[in-house]
């Protein structure tokens, strides 16, 4: 899943390829949530499980998400299925533990506010592996500690990074929503037929946009420049020139 350098993951996705693929996933969105919302019974007012504030923090409500996990069936995984959700179980507690270090190191409220959006992503993950009966890589809730060494490796090379300076801090922010959009895109097209991982992959996608978002207007509040690491220039500019993504 992960390449062993992590931070030198060749950027092989055309422009056009990744526009395309952008504008499928948020048609499939557009589907889950009629699907959700719009099914069982004529329940036309059930609730979002998914919450966005006027800032762009993104929140997963998990009784909601729960409650609609529970009106799918309980499918068979594929490897790749298996391997992307133990793989994103550590990536947002990563972005999670960056986040906190970052706001103790600089103090600035975007950290410690989407800091506390990422436990409900991490808790969202881990709804699925617990429907899956997968184990949880997550072993130790301290943070900076992951059970995959890449994650530790990366941790310990942006939060070095990320101390530098606060506009330092703030790339680090964009970059980590970044990768998150890149393997939540990947790890996308690797869905079977398993219609509440796409229901949590779609949300924790639209979540990264939105904190993408609020990121990059930091860095343009500090008079910095950003250019994007993972993804395109094009799919980047598609995201920070539209608005924040509601629930």
């Amino acid at each position: 899943m992960l390449a062993t350098t992590f931070l030198k993951r060749q950027r092989k996705c055309l422009m056009v390829q990744e526009q395309t693929m952008y504008r499928f996933l948020l048609v499939i969105l557009l589907g889950v949530t009629l699907l959700t919302g719009g099914c069982g019974g004529g329940d036309s007012n059930r609730q979002a499980p998914f919450m966005v504030n006027a800032d762009g923090v993104s929140t997963f409500d998990l009784n909601q998400l729960r409650s609609q996990l529970n009106t799918f069936p309980i499918g068979s995984l594929t490897a790749l299925e298996e391997e992307g959700l133990l793989m994103m179980r550590e990536e947002e507690k990563l972005a999670h533990d960056l986040y906190t270090t970052l706001y103790a190191q600089h103090g600035l409220a975007i950290f410690s506010n989407i800091a506390s959006s990422e436990l409900t992503h991490i808790e969202a993950v881990l709804a699925l592996l617990e429907r899956y009966q997968l184990t949880d890589p997550v072993t130790n809730n301290a943070v900076g500690s992951f059970s995959n060494s890449e994650f530790t490796y990366l941790y310990t090379v942006l939060t070095e990074s990320g101390a530098i300076s606060l506009l330092e801090g703030l790339y680090v922010g964009a970059q980590v929503e970044e990768l998150d959009i890149y393997d939540l895109m990947r790890l996308s097209e690797d869905i079977v037929d398993n219609p509440d991982i796409e229901l949590v992959y779609n949300n924790l996608l639209k979540g990264s946009r939105n904190h993408l978002r609020a990121f990059y207007s930091q860095i343009l509040n500090n008079h910095g420049t950003y250019r994007p690491q993972y993804i395109s220039q094009a799919l980047f500019d598609e995201i920070v020139n539209s608005p924040i993504e509601r629930g």
